[in-house]
């Protein structure tokens, strides 16, 4: 399980910094894709394939099945870590999330999160008011 609060910055060449304690439990290759809200989704290769496995039983014929993969799986790159401990995040990805300077990187359960510390900030500005009645709303349902 991923849990913690890491930042780093990403330097002129996309590399990134992952803390030894991820890089332990991601393994050697894993993937990195565009996440949800702003961000980039990490997985260790296991957590990718059951993804996978439940993104391919979707019916190609609904639209929101076709957008989502697309999104989700094109943008997807398997990556290994350098002997600095670095990833190198590609171009297309570090814009997504407006990777430029400081970068947080945080364990959310099966995967890691890497954002923009500015979009990182506005996102819990954001929602810190309303955490109690999301919590609320999902122990509700059975969570």
């Amino acid at each position: 399980m991923f849990i913690g609060e890491y930042h780093h910055n990403i330097d002129d060449k996309g590399r990134l910094i992952i803390p030894s304690k991820f890089r332990y439990e991601l393994g050697e290759k894993f993937i990195i894709t565009k996440g949800l809200d702003g961000c980039l989704f990490v997985y260790p290769k296991n957590e990718w394939e059951s993804i996978i496995s439940k993104l391919k039983v979707l019916p190609f014929t609904k639209k929101d099945a076709r957008t989502f993969m697309r999104f989700f799986i094109s943008s997807a790159t398997e990556c290994e870590f350098d002997k600095q401990g670095r990833i190198n995040i590609t171009s297309p990805l570090a814009a997504y999330a407006d990777l430029t300077k400081e970068c947080v990187v945080i364990g959310v359960n099966d995967r890691l999160e890497i954002w923009s510390k500015e979009k990182f900030d506005e996102f819990f500005a954001h929602n810190e008011e309303s955490l109690s009645d999301i919590a609320d709303n999902l122990f509700d349902i059975g969570v």
